[in-house]
Parts: C-alpha cells; sequence; structure tokens
C-alpha cells in the first residue's frame, strides 16, 4: 500500500517540519544560518521519505519507493508552507519582519509599496516542491538499496 505508507509518513513528516518551521521563524536567523536551515529542511523531507520507504510492505521497488515518499513529501510539504505562512503573515502584521531579511531592507521594500507577503507565495510553492522531490529520491534509495 503505497499511498497508505505515504499518508503515514507524511504525517509524521507535518510534525518534523512544524519543528523546523517554528525554529526558523521564531529565532533570529541571519545570514549563513538561514541557508543552514535550508539545508537541514531538505534533509529531513529526505528523511519524511526513508521513513515513507519503511513503511512500505515487502517487496519494496524504487519506483513503490519514489510514489510512497512523493505522497509523503507533498503531504509535509504543503502543510508545512501553509503553517509557514500563517506564521509569516502574523510576524509581518506584528511588525517582527521576515527571517534572513534585515529591516532596512524590510523598510524599503516596504516604502516602495511591496506586499511583503507576496514574497512568501514562490517559497512556499518551492518549499512544497523541493520537500516532494527530496522525499520522492529518499523513498526510491532506501527501497532500491533494502527491496525486502
Amino acid at each position: 500500500m503505497t499511498g497508505k505508507a505515504g499518508v503515514k509518513a507524511g504525517l509524521i513528516g507535518v510534525a518534523v517540519m512544524l519543528v523546523l518551521t517554528l525554529l526558523n521563524q521564531v529565532l533570529p536567523l541571519s545570514g549563513g544560518l538561514v541557508y543552514v536551515m535550508c539545508g537541514v529542511s531538505t534533509l529531513a523531507y529526505v528523511g519524511i521519505g526513508i521513513l515513507a520507504s519503511v513503511f512500505l510492505a515487502p517487496p519494496r521497488s524504487a519506483s513503490k519507493g519514489a510514489r510512497a515518499g512523493v505522497i509523503a513529501g507533498l503531504i509535509s510539504g504543503v502543510i508545512n508552507s501553509v503553517i509557514g505562512y500563517v506564521i509569516l503573515t502574523i510576524r509581518l502584521a506584528r511588525g517582527l519582519g521576515m527571517p534572513g531579511v534585515d529591516p532596512a531592507q524590510l523598510q524599503q521594500l516596504t516604502e516602495a509599496g511591496y506586499n511583503l507577503q507576496v514574497f512568501a507565495i514562490p517559497g512556499m510553492v518551492c518549499g512544497f516542491a523541493i520537500g516532494a522531490v527530496a522525499a520522492a529520491i529518499g523513498g526510491a534509495v532506501l527501497a532500491a538499496v533494502k527491496p525486502d
């Protein structure tokens, strides 16, 4: 049951990614730490795909592992992106700024008339796309290495 394994791993992945999103939104990350957190999130998605492949019933194949990983990555990625967008919207409404963006830069953007919440939309789309791809890779690799 590819779908069942993907959903189970995806729901577990939501909890993991929620913790990482909260850390990213709450901690005052700047400079290179923003990119480190991005790498950690990508590795977490690979782990979610691996978990989806572990939940597959033997015999496993790379294609089944990849399908389960995509399902898990999309579930955790979409939910994580929506929650991250809501947190970012609340941060902007309270004047707390965006993680990784200098306050002077935020002020320049708002004075130029940009809606800062629109900047988060490409990040959301990339977030769940990267999550699906990374989880598919993790699921396919584990299923290929450990077929039973």
